[in-house]
């Protein structure tokens, strides 16, 4: 299930309302002592995150299907990084991580339970039976909280970002579970910022024809150049045309280039060396990241929603060439900086992430249909994609 982007926070009595977590999506398939942790794009996740298994077989009920984020938390903020850290091929890495920084699973939808399919039962009333099914659960297992209440919405949307959340989420009420349909709303903040452009990536099968991302830079207080995030959403003649923009500027790059150990790198090291930036994906062994360098002359405002540490958490888009801003005052100090909130003030307790769910808001005056009771989902992925695939990203 998808969501549309918008600007604003829709109002009326037809929404429900949920902070955005910036965790990994997961279904979770229970059956008896079987379970399955599923990802957005269809892979296993149980052997990078261990530790979720004993709670999730003791604390759930005996057989359902549940659609949420795997998170964690650090100082009271979530930790994405950490959760990138997980996917390690490393057994005994991902046991020592474990340990370390333990995860949490946030829940915010129930699909199935027993026998009966509820991916056509209203939102409502499955956020009902979700609180019935997970109202007892302590922690690492958590129930996201919900309003109908426009205001709390925009509370959390304003106050939560330094406690790591994405955004806010508004469902209709009335909603069933569309497999692959953009039936909700994401509200994301929106900023922008003049980077560099210090480099580029070709697109795909169209090496030497189109440039699929541009990377981009910040400097620091000591002139430092790091690399940000990237902007990569063009269209296919958009590409054409950086690539015949960037040409000049590709002649004499790498001599000179503060990234110049990032290209000679892929030059000098075999497949299969150490891991570093320009090397292959953490998420796709085969995906080629290598780059090609640009002189430090060009500088373009782009927007993004917010920051992961240093970097751009999400792929920033293209606004304007700034031909009038000097490379060196792209620099870090341009950008917002978010008030650092304790995640547990979202759920009203005293510290981490907290245990108690708020209930959900009272119905609408019309009578709820139930969905017609059908045999559950199997516990194991299906063929195809179901329906979670992207309430986030």
């Amino acid at each position: 299930m998808l969501a549309k982007l918008t600007d604003s926070i829709p109002v009326g009595d037809s929404w429900l309302y949920e902070p955005k977590w910036d965790g990994f999506r997961a279904l979770i398939f229970k059956d008896g002592d079987d379970l399955f942790i599923q990802s957005r794009d269809l892979k296993p996740l149980n052997r990078y995150f261990p530790e979720l298994e004993g709670p999730l077989r003791a604390q759930l009920p005996e057989r359902c299907v549940l659609d949420g984020e795997i998170v964690i938390a650090t100082g009271g903020t979530l930790d994405f990084d950490a959760l990138l850290l997980r996917i390690h091929p490393a057994a005994s890495r991902v046991a020592a991580l474990a340990a370390e920084k333990p995860s949490s699973f946030v829940a915010w939808d129930l699909l199935a339970l027993g026998e009966v399919d509820h991916r056509a039962t209203p939102q409502q009333e499955r956020r009902k039976l979700l609180e019935q099914a997970l109202g007892a659960v302590e922690a690492p297992l958590h129930l996201t909280p919900i309003t109908d209440d426009p205001a709390v919405a925009q509370d959390w949307f304003q106050r939560f970002e330094g406690a790591g959340l994405d955004g806010v989420m508004a469902k209709p009420r009335d909603l069933g579970y569309l497999p692959g349909k953009r039936a909700m709303m994401k509200i994301k903040h929106a900023r922008t910022a003049d980077c560099v452009v210090a480099g580029f990536r070709w697109y795909k099968d169209a090496v030497n024809e189109l440039v699929g991302s541009m990377l981009l830079g910040l400097h620091d207080e000591q002139g430092v150049l790091h690399h940000v995030g990237v902007a990569a959403s063009f269209k296919r003649e958009e590409r054409a045309k950086l690539t015949k923009l960037f040409a000049p500027f590709r002649e004499g790059a790498r001599e000179g280039h503060p990234w110049k150990a990032w290209a000679q790198w892929k030059d000098d090291h075999p497949p299969g060396a150490q891991r570093v930036p320009g090397a292959t994906s953490r998420w796709n062994r085969g995906k080629d990241l290598s780059w090609e360098p640009l002189r430090i002359e060009q500088v373009a405002e782009v927007a993004y929603d917010h920051m992961q540490g240093d970097r751009f958490r999400h792929a920033t888009h293209f606004k304007r060439w700034r031909p009038d801003k000097p490379p060196s005052e792209c620099r870090y100090d341009q950008l917002e900086v978010s008030v650092p909130v304790e995640l547990a003030l979202l759920f009203g307790g005293p510290q981490g992430i907290v245990l108690r769910p708020q209930p959900s808001p009272e119905p609408n005056p019309e009578p709820v249909k139930r969905a017609p009771a059908k045999r559950a989902p199997a516990k194991r992925a299906p063929k195809k994609k179901p329906a979670a695939d992207g309430e986030g990203d």
